[in-house]
Order: C-alpha cells, then structure tokens, then sequence
C-alpha cells in the first residue's frame, strides 16, 4: 500500500499486521529496486573473499568442504546463495533488517493485506527481546491480557527468543476461531496465554467529550483513514470551542509518517515535525504542509511503552515545540527508517537506512520520548482508575 503523496523516494508503505501483530512501526518505510549481479548465484558472492586478511581463502575453502563433503548430494546452490545472503543481513544484529527469499517475499506482501485475521497486538525488540509492544484496544490480545512490555518466549511450544520478528510473525499469525499458545515473561513472572484469533476491525480514531467542555481523542493507528476522521472531528471541535484536548496515543505502535506529520500540523502548522538522519549524516526535514487548525486551544499528549514510531513522532514534536504537555510514562523507543528493495528473481530486502529525530534532535530510537509529568500505567482498568487519564484531566481542569 503505497502512499501517493510521497515522492518516489520516500514512498511509505505501511504493513499492518492486525492479524498476529502490528508488526514494524511503518513510519518511513520505503520501496526501492536493486539489481544483482554475477553468472551464477555463488559467483555473486566471490567478492566476499576480500573481506579475509592476508590473502586466505577462509570463502572458498568452506564452499568447497560443503559441495565436496556434506553428506547430503547433491548441494541446492540457489539455498546455499539465498542463505548467504540471509546470513549478510542476519550480521548486522539489526531486528528490522531482514532478506526475504523469494518465497518469502510473497508472504511478506501478503501480510500487507489489511483485511487480515489474528491477535491484534504488535511485536517488535525491546532489550534485543521479542516483545509485546502494544494490544489493540478491544483486541483478543487484550482481552485475553497480553501487556505492553511482556516478553515473548515461545509460541505454540516453539522458542522464539533467537527469531527476528517476521520469522514470529509466522508463528503467531493464523486464521479466525483457531488458538495460539504464548509463553511470556511479565517483570520476573512467567505466564501462558492463550489467544483465539479473530477478524480484526480498527476504528483509529475514538472521540468522546469529559465534563462536556473537554475533549478526548485517542489514536488507534495512523492508518489511511486517521487524518480524514481526525479532520472531522477537528470541525466539530472547531464549533464548540472546547477547554482542552487529551490525545491519547498509548498503544498506538505507529502507521504512516503522513499521517503523523498532518495530524501535528493541526496543531503546530507549518514547523518541524521531525528529522531523519542517514548513514552518511545527512538530513532530512519534514514540515507540516498546512496551517494549524487547533493552534492555541491547550493539549494534553498521553504516552506509554506501546507508544511507538509515528506515535512517538507526534508527541515528540509538540513536547519540543512547547504545544503539548506530555504526560504518562516513557514510550517504546521505535524510531528507524527501513527500505524494502525488491530485487529482480523476486526476493527482497529489509534494511534499516535511517533514525528519526524530534525537531530538536532528540534520538527516539533506543531512547523513546520521555513525558513531562511521569505518571505510572494504570493498574486497574476503567476510566476512574486511570490515573495517567485523569491526570490530564486535572491539568485542563485547573486552566
């Protein structure tokens, strides 16, 4: 699903994965086209004997010993290419970075699909560990208590703590009505729980008023059809000149970076929304491309650890613009920017290019955005037991 109000470039393309997961924080995730060349699979990797000191031919001699003496003949060359190439990528200890056969591109494409069946969460690396990053609200995963924060140890009996996230994707994802089996570690606790997938159906923006002069909108995803919905609601603001506005993005993983960038221009207009920043250094500026609608009425953000990517870029840039208190606790720290090459005998790779940076040059990736007021997730569930809701509500109340 490519969005067409990007240049070619920088094309967002955003993977949803409602059915197991919301995998990927889509913010800036682009498409491009490689070639690749050599006369043979194998021979495209000769140039990897110069990677070796002093003229040893580490390269040759282990292909040689796996053609001449493995025990079983004779030898797949394309998989020992495809698993060259996997091991390449698999080197640079990076969760987001992936090659796909192949075979596994046409299931990666698949999983684009949004009517899409599963648990409704997202998994993504926190630590280097597997880990639930956000339910989604009224999702199996949440109503059968999956957690931000929970880390994934194994799925149906199957260890998944060496996998990258599209190798568990695999595992977790399936169709309506059948069960998945989830091994977690909660703080020091360990937990099973089971999950019976369903259809998942998102509404990404909720609104709702409290003390009918304060205005609640949470963000569910930034999909397609959040900024159109948000501008509705923005017209309805508009006529009723409400007190305040709370925006939650707690649990919201992300979506695409155009629809980030539009919902903080309702508020900010024309600034810096965020920065990206190449291998080479080299920076990249996304503005908001309108003028604000919502410039002066005052806004409370509500983060936490499912707050990710696109979410994080929204709060990141009103806390630094100074338009938004943010409050809640820190979010999960998703803040790079990976392309997806396709290349030419339909295989693909998935590889991290960039980090994402508030207008200020604050790194989210690893670092996450950190509230202005610090109050601890909830422990209770209910309106009156949300103390990270009711505390925005006290700061809007006391204006």
């Amino acid at each position: 699903m490519i969005d067409p109000q990007r240049p070619p470039r920088a094309s967002s393309l955003w993977f949803f994965f409602t059915v197991t997961l919301l995998v990927g924080f889509t913010v800036g995730f682009y498409t491009a086209t490689r070639s690749v060349t050599g006369t043979s699979p194998l021979a495209a990797l000769q140039r990897l004997t110069t990677l070796v000191p002093n003229g040893q031919k580490v390269y040759e001699d282990v292909l040689d010993d796996i053609q001449q003496s493995y025990i079983k003949q004779p030898i797949d060359e394309q998989a020992l290419f495809y698993g060259a190439l996997a091991g390449l990528v698999h080197s640079l200890d990076d969760p987001y970075s992936t090659f796909f056969t192949p075979e596994g591109a046409k299931a990666f494409q698949n999983d684009l699909d949004l009517s899409i069946e599963g648990i409704g969460a997202e998994i993504g690396f926190k630590e280097k560990q597997l880990a639930i990053i956000a339910p989604l609200p009224n999702s199996p995963a949440e109503k059968a208590g999956l957690k931000p924060g929970d880390y994934i140890l194994a799925v149906d009996n199957v260890d998944v703590t060496s996998l990258t996230i599209d190798e568990a994707v695999k595992l977790i994802r399936g169709k309506a009505g059948t069960k998945v089996v989830m091994s977690l570690r909660r703080g020091k606790e360990g937990k099973t729980i089971t999950v019976t997938r369903e259809k998942i159906t998102v509404s990404s923006v909720v609104h709702k008023r409290f003390d009918g002069d304060i205005s609640y909108i949470q963000l569910v995803s930034f999909n397609e059809d959040t900024v159109p919905k948000f501008d509705a609601v923005v017209r309805e603001l508009l006529l009723k000149s409400p007190k305040g506005i709370i925006l939650d993005v707690r649990n919201n993983p992300g979506g695409l970076l155009d629809s980030a960038i539009q919902l903080s221009a309702e508020f900010i207009g024309k600034e810096v929304v965020v920065r990206e920043r190449d291998a080479q250094g080299k920076e990249r500026v996304d503005k908001g491309d309108r003028n604000a609608s919502l410039p002066r009425i005052p806004v409370v953000v509500l983060v936490n650890g499912g707050s990710a990517s696109a979410s994080e870029i929204l709060a990141g840039a009103l806390q630094d613009t100074k338009r938004a208190q943010v409050v809640g606790s820190k979010t999960f720290g998703k803040g790079s920017v990976q392309t997806l090459n396709d290349l030419p005998d339909g295989s693909q790779l998935k590889l991290t290019v960039a980090k994402w940076f508030t207008p200020k040059g604050r790194s989210i990736d690893g670092e996450g955005i950190v509230p202005d007021i610090v109050v601890a997730d909830p422990t209770e569930s209910g309106e009156a037991q949300d103390t990270q809701l009711q505390k925005a509500l006290e700061i809007l109340r006391a204006l």
